[in-house]
């Protein structure tokens, strides 16, 4: 391999990957709060709890409704021009959240 290869090689490994900021996505979800509740979890039967969802399945969604292959007039009003790392942002505070489920017929 030659000199300039390694070089490039070395320098990309090197560079640092961008971590989520879960504490920027709690500043980010002040906009979100109106319909899925200050801690992601929805009042409203049809908007769903974000609280513990997956950061994966959180971004994608977010996406979606970016691109327009998932319709809602208020998120694509709400998620147009966030960018990616607010994306990552919000889905690292949504799924930093703990859920906790009681089934009711245990005891």
């Amino acid at each position: 391999m030659n000199k300039a290869l390694s070089l490039i090689l070395a320098t990309l490994i090197a560079v640092p990957v961008a971590a989520s900021d879960p504490q920027n996505g709690k500043k980010l979800s002040r906009k979100c709060s109106v319909c899925h509740g200050q801690l992601g979890v929805a009042r409203d039967p049809e908007v769903p709890h974000l609280a513990g969802q997956s950061a994966r399945y959180i971004e994608k969604s977010i996406m979606d409704f970016q691109k327009g292959e998932r319709q809602d007039r208020r998120m694509s009003l709400i998620v147009k021009n966030l960018s990616k790392e607010d994306i990552k942002d919000l889905a690292a505070w949504y799924s930093s959240l703990e859920l906790s489920v009681v089934d009711p017929n245990a005891n």
